[in-house]
């Protein structure tokens, strides 16, 4: 057994820093009521065998550790809006997969555990938590969680890893000659030509008259509707402001034993980081260096927000005056909607959504919050109603996308009428390329891309990457397409031929490749497993039955 973990302990590691190797396939109910008002407790059964309320409590204080290693943060409503993430659902799949695990008789030794619990704190000595006394004092209390939830959950970690092993041995049996086939087909690159019709030459052409002006805004009004605002104040931490003392700290570590770890865990994937490992290293060193800042202003930002917090009554004026005591500046968004969320920051979407979850009385306060480059705490300013702006207000913008829509049409229209004439001038024994130019129009020569290709600069602004993906890979060498409609008109497509996958590239790519392609074959034959193991041995549970209640509504509406 030791020797099996030791062997997968790379891949066991990815899973626990944030790259889960188990997608769990999501067909519960994304909400599960637990009893109901002033009864029992009602936690189902599980394959027969009931749950009870110790056992089903620590399980969930288990997938809290869970969620808290892979995503640096616990579970909570706000964490886990935006990730459909449901922890009474997560909670019966870890008991399920520990019930498994009994049952194929896994286990694994204390020295073991041990071994890889001190493995797993190790990450945390960058944000000076240096023992597992202080792990226990300063992250697993103030959750009300003990040396004794931590030690369970690592010990049914281990437990389903090797679980997967177990029934998803399968997944490994990838022979080489079909890895170099998949290789090929997703390396392998096309050489294509393409003609392009584009709105932007028509639009110099398109006339305008009040008339149609008029009734174009009116048929388009929900188009300009202005959506609810809000305006929040805000105290930022930048990480960049603790990059320097990061690098420092980290300097003293082995930080580069950690690159070379982390770029043997990113195998063939490491083009994600740089085009060469020369690159990839530079690109993750930085990251962990960020990653070590990151921590420290988070750090900031969460005692900011306890002081913020304790001060009574809440109000939003006291982000202003906490700000002021600290010496720290306060700065406000402009308006922004919940769909675009503020113009002058970058941040995601669990920014919006609290800002638009705040209230001048109730809940005024919200943070840290995440963002691309800084931690925020928040403090509600105003909000605008909806509305719908008077064309005067807007009428350049109204112009511009009547003429706009006007060009796409006109060069849509002449896509198709060019995609006849090619028809005809290839049917008579013509290229694709002297059929272009008889018909006066300009080949563009596309790069070699394969379907693995990230980006081609050559298409922005004309077409998206994905669908010149899908068009070229449907047509054989020495086809045609049809015209491929876009947001600013068209294309016509044609694949001269396929180019020879680099054989010396190939090889020396296949150990990692094949590598990563096992492990995708054995996280798809456990997902399939747990699948049908889930629906069975679950379907006694409070979070089974509200999803069949739910589908048995469904199918009733259908038939009223």
């Amino acid at each position: 057994m030791f020797g099996t973990i030791r062997k997968h302990q790379t891949w066991l590691w990815i899973f626990i820093i944030g790259i889960t190797v188990v997608s769990f396939v999501v067909f519960f109910s994304p909400y599960t009521r637990m009893s109901s008002v002033g009864g029992p407790v009602n936690l189902g059964s599980i394959n027969g065998q009931p749950i009870d309320e110790d056992q089903f409590r620590q399980a969930m204080r288990e997938v809290s550790l869970q969620y808290f290693f892979n995503r640096g943060r616990w579970p909570d409503s706000q964490s886990t809006k935006d990730t459909h993430f449901d922890l009474n659902r997560e909670t019966y799949f870890w008991l399920l997969l520990n019930q498994k695990s009994q049952q194929l008789g896994i286990h694994v030794s204390p020295e073991m555990v041990a071994d890889f619990a001190r493995a797993m704190l190790g990450r945390f000595e960058r944000a000076g938590i240096s023992s597992p006394q202080a792990f226990i004092t300063q992250v697993l209390a103030p959750r009300g969680l003990q040396a004794s939830d931590f030690e369970g959950f690592v010990r049914h970690l281990l437990e389903h890893q090797e679980l997967i092993s177990t029934v998803a041995v399968s997944g490994l049996l990838v022979p080489p000659e079909e890895a170099k086939e998949l290789y090929a087909r997703q390396y392998q690159e096309l050489a294509t030509e393409a003609v392009f019709f584009e709105a932007s030459n028509y639009v110099a052409n398109i006339p305008v008259n009040p008339e149609s002006l008029s009734l174009f805004y009116s048929n388009h009004l929900a188009d300009y509707r202005i959506p609810e605002r809000v305006q929040v104040k805000y105290v930022e931490f930048p990480i960049s402001n603790s990059m320097t003392q990061a690098e420092s700290e980290l300097a003293k570590t082995n930080l580069a034993d950690e690159v070379d770890a982390t770029f043997d865990r990113l195998g063939t994937n490491y083009t994600t980081f740089g085009k060469t490992p020369k690159e990839a290293k530079a690109k993750i060193r930085e990251e962990l260096i960020r990653e070590k800042a990151a921590l420290e202003e988070h750090r900031k930002a969460n005692d900011f927000a306890t002081e913020l917090y304790d001060k009574e009554p809440a109000r939003p004026e006291n982000l202003q005056d906490l700000a002021k005591e600290k010496g720290l500046a306060v700065k406000e968004t402009p308006p922004f909607t919940e769909s675009d969320g503020p113009t002058n920051l970058d941040v995601g979407s669990g920014f919006v959504s609290a800002a638009f979850s705040l209230t001048p009385t109730n809940d005024p306060i919200a943070g840290p919050l995440p963002g691309q480059n800084a931690f925020y705490i928040i403090a509600y300013d105003k909000r605008l109603p909806s509305q719908i702006p008077k064309f005067k207000t807007i009428h350049d913008q109204v112009v511009a996308d009547y003429k706009h829509e006007q060009a796409v049409r006109l060069a849509r229209t002449a896509g198709e009428m060019a995609y006849g004439q090619f028809t005809n001038s290839i049917a008579k024994g013509k290229s694709f390329s002297d059929a272009v130019k008889q018909a006066r129009l300009k080949p563009v020569e596309i790069p070699p891309f394969s379907i693995s290709t990230r980006s081609l600069p050559e298409l922005e602004g004309r077409a998206s990457l994905g669908l010149v993906k899908e068009t070229a890979f449907g047509l054989k060498p020495g086809k045609m397409s049809r015209l491929e409609p876009t947001s600013e008109g068209g294309f016509i497509l044609y694949v001269k031929e396929k180019l020879p996958v680099n054989q010396a590239e190939m090889e020396a790519a296949m150990p990692a490749f094949l590598r990563h392609l096992r492990q995708t074959r054995q996280d798809d034959a456990f997902n399939e497993w747990f699948r049908k193991q889930a629906t069975i041995g679950l379907r006694d549970t409070p979070v089974f039955q509200e999803k069949r209640s739910a589908g048995a509504g469904a199918g009733a509406a259908g038939q009223s």
